[in-house]
């Protein structure tokens, strides 16, 4: 097939995708933000049926949220699912430790069985790991084999039997010498697993199992769990009709019985307005109104889980009623309330407080109960507290609509968190941005909330249109789409705060990734979303990285990779150095913030620790030596033709950057430094067809993503033909989900595409570039916020989600606005 009529089957696939010929589901995300405020307080729905699935943290940990709806006596449910109530057969370490023997190399014989001996094996107590603060027994080999005996008078009465395991890494689990379970991979949190209960007998049994570490942490714990009858009564499922996701707002649209429900999530993230962006409140609006022309009684329900302000769910929580003036609020959080004290990647927070409040004058009836209560005493009628202090609790919420006939009746709750401190920046306890002086308070915040919910809601329905009209016109609907799936889950992977000295710091996550805080290489691919719509959160990603380096902590010639693990950005956590990687980033990122407000006033600032880093760009830039790259998880490269492109790029920003500020011999000396370069690169990475992965070996090739900024910037550095040999070559190595990263292996990464295609001569070749991933973000089995690192060809997650490198999607945007100026 020639290029052209492959460009136009292309195309054809693409509309047929987009207008619902090729795909019978409604489908729009892989997974659907709900409440999206920050790494701590951000729950969505992983099914495309809002009520087939428990809510969830991006991490995958529960954050139920259960929406309920009676309907003249019926009750529906629209939102999430009740909690599964299981009754302790064999504990597991969240209710208390357990003896297990155990050995660290491998057993002879059938060390399953139940009579084993066990004669050598060490003692011990559960759970095992290597986190020494949180394990009874420290284990640090590969493996281990562990075997736990119980006795069980009777097994007649048990429901359903439940393995209940929380494990990392791979596992295989035993009952009295049957397998009954085996994974690769790990959990975060306990997984309930079926398993037969005639594998149980009464009298002695056994649990034996084998784990094996593959990488990072190690950790085993286990029990055994009866699955309850459910007493819920008959509560019916409610039809959801279509959903709809804009950059502000997730849009359900239902039918129960005989009335309608709207539900729309609106987490008000606003970039040009930092006092509402840094609001810790997200509204849920209910619209509810008959569809049969008659009366009905109507009310609905939300319960919201204590787990969202826990680690664990094992953390014990209070949880109380109270007032405002013009509020009903619920408020919980952990007893221990441990500020602070911990960072890590799969961590949720368990300090500050969740709030649920809505107006008084509407009605609402609050309590709280138990977690596997909460759908019972909704349907009973039930309104009293029953539980002020446990584990897994529901902030229970009921609103009365009264007698609904036609017209549409509109209600709204408000979720809210307080975390008290958000970052510990080189040892400085920082609040959040809303409160930085100490003397807001949250329920300030919720009363602002509600007295602007109109204002704000029409402002996010106006700028949600903006958004993605925007990039409709820049890159049509596909891209537009990924545009509005993108804006929200990277804006939810930062923390606003003021540093010490009263900047503005605006902090990513590394989700998924490691968990590091402030990652100048995760910047570097978020960075288009904000030079966009508010560059002082651009400058907010860099500051922190200067001031490493100024205050003398970090005192190589490059810049940091990070400022630790989050929450925590005392230092660089990571345990190597991007020299090339990361100077280069900063200088690009600090020319890219001069070229959008018009001048280099913010690189002034850091002029001295910039052209220390471009400096040794001019040294080390052009052929750099074996180190990684932000592509590190494809391991170190010699020679990387694209890493060499980023130095490149990087010095011709700084005579950018020097020219605007007067300096106009710095301006040349740099430029012909630049320039000189680029007939090298050419010359070293030319094969032909294409420019190589690596200068020494002509038979790889790679997507030099780096380029883009060559062409956004106006830099006129690298000809005209780099750019149409390289897209021409991309066009024909496109799979079902996207091109490769490069050849050595036929995973990608998305926004490093969006990147490769901006650069393309042909609008047409950009779309044709970018259909894929909107296909990926359709067709994913990987059902998980957005994730930027897959298999090309089967879709997979190769790793990461929810991070906030979603927001290079707007790179075509940017490019188009800067022609402008």
């Amino acid at each position: 097939m020639n290029q052209s009529n492959r460009l136009k089957s292309l195309v054809l696939l693409a509309y047929a995708c987009l207008t619902g010929t090729v795909y019978a589901q409604e489908r729009k995300a892989p997974a659907y933000p709900l409440i999206t405020h920050n790494p701590n307080f951000s729950i969505w729905s992983n099914t495309d049926q809002l009520n087939h699935s428990a809510t969830t943290h991006w991490t995958g940990a529960a954050h139920s949220l259960l929406g309920l709806i009676n309907v003249d006596g019926k009750i529906y449910r629209f939102l999430g699912q009740e909690q599964t109530s299981y009754k302790t057969v064999l504990s597991a370490s969240d209710e208390a430790s357990y003896p297990v023997v155990y050995r660290e190399n491998k057993p002879e014989g059938d060390w399953t069985l139940l009579n084993y001996n066990t004669t050598g094996w060490k003692s011990g107590r559960a759970p095992i790991g290597d986190d020494e603060k949180n394990v009874k027994t420290l284990w640090k080999s590969d493996d281990i084999w562990v075997r736990r005996t119980f006795n069980l008078s009777t097994i007649a009465d048990i429901n359903e039997l439940f393995l209940k395991l929380n494990h990392d890494d791979n596992v295989e689990v035993f009952l009295n010498g049957t397998k009954v379970y085996q994974k690769k991979g790990w959990t975060s949190n306990f997984q309930y697993l079926p398993i037969h209960k005639k594998a149980l007998k009464a009298g002695q049994n056994v649990i034996a199992i084998h784990l094996a570490n593959t990488a990072g942490g190690r950790l085993l714990d286990f029990g055994l769990v009866d699955k309850l009858k459910d007493n819920a009564g008959q509560i019916l499922l409610a039809e959801q009709k279509n959903v709809e996701v804009n950059a502000t707002q997730t849009v359900y649209n239902f039918a129960a019985g005989k009335v309608n429900v709207q539900l729309t999530f609106t987490s008000p993230l606003l970039l040009n307005d930092l006092s509402l962006l840094s609001r810790p409140v997200s509204y849920i609006t209910y619209k509810v109104n008959a569809n049969d022309g008659k009366k009905h009684a109507v009310k609905v329900f939300l319960g919201a889980s204590s787990d969202i302000a826990v680690y664990q769910p094992s953390q014990t929580v209070s949880a109380q009623k109270y007032n405002t003036e013009k509020l009903s609020v619920l408020k919980t959080g952990t007893v221990e309330q441990p500020v602070l004290q911990k960072g890590a990647d799969d961590m949720r927070i368990d300090w500050g407080y969740f709030y649920v409040a809505a107006p008084k004058i509407a009605g609402v009836i609050q309590f709280t109960t138990k977690g596997s209560e909460a759908a019972n005493a909704f349907r009973k009628g039930s309104v009293s507290s029953t539980a002020s202090k446990g584990r897994s609790l529901s902030l229970n919420t009921i609103i009365p609509f009264g007698t609904v006939g036609e017209a549409a009746v509109e209600r709204f709750v408000e979720l809210g968190y307080d975390e008290g401190f958000s970052i510990q920046y080189f040892h400085t306890d920082l609040r959040p941005w809303w409160n930085n002086s100490g003397k807001a308070t949250i329920e300030g915040e919720l009363t602002d909330a509600f007295n602007e919910y109109q204002s704000v809601m029409q402002k996010c329905k106006t700028f949600d249109k903006e958004v993605y009209a925007d990039a409709l016109r820049s890159g049509g609907a596909a891209y537009a789409n990924l545009c509005v799936l993108a804006y929200r889950q990277s804006i939810a992977a930062h923390t606003l705060v003021k540093s010490p000295l009263g900047e503005t710091l605006w902090l990513s996550k590394e989700n998924n990734s490691g968990g590091f805080i402030n990652t100048v290489d995760v910047t570097y691919p978020s960075a288009p979303l904000y030079l966009l719509y508010n560059p002082e959160l651009m400058k907010g990603m860099l500051t922190g990285i200067f001031h490493f380096t100024e205050s003398g902590n970090y005192p190589h010639p490059w810049a940091a990779h990070d400022l630790g693990t989050y929450p925590k950005a005392n230092g660089q956590t990571y345990g190597e150095p991007m020299p090339v990687e990361e100077s280069g980033n900063m200088i690009i990122l600090c020319a890219a913030i001069a070229k959008v407000e018009g001048n280099a006033a913010y690189a002034k600032k850091h002029w001295q620790t910039l052209t220390t880093w471009v400096d040794y760009l001019a040294k080390e830039g052009l052929d750099p030596k074996t180190q990684l790259c932000t592509d590190d998880f494809a391991g170190h490269l010699a020679r990387n033709a694209n890493l060499s492109v980023k130095a490149i790029v990087a010095i011709a920003c700084y005579a950018q950057m020097a020219e605007k500020l007067g300096e106009v011999e710095t301006a040349k000396k740099y430029r012909a430094i630049a320039e000189g370069m680029v007939p090298e690169w050419i010359k070293m990475a030319d094969a032909g067809d294409h420019y190589a992965l690596t200068f020494d070996n002509k038979d790889t090739w790679s997507q030099k993503y780096n380029l883009v900024w060559d062409k956004v910037l106006g830099l006129h550095l690298f000809p005209q033909k780099v750019y149409d040999t390289e897209t021409r070559y991309y066009l024909t190595k496109i799979n079902k989900f996207g091109i490769p990263l490069d050849s050595r292996k036929s995973y990608t990464k998305n926004d490093w595409i969006v990147w490769t295609a901006t650069f393309a001569p042909q609008r047409e070749q950009f779309e044709a570039l970018i259909r894929p991933l909107y296909v990926h973000a359709l067709e994913t089995p990987s059902r998980v916020p957005l994730n930027d690192f897959y298999d090309s060809k089967t879709g997979i997650r190769e790793n990461f989600k929810a991070r906030s490198v979603v927001g290079g999607f707007y790179m075509k945007i940017l490019a188009d606005q800067l022609k402008l100026k």
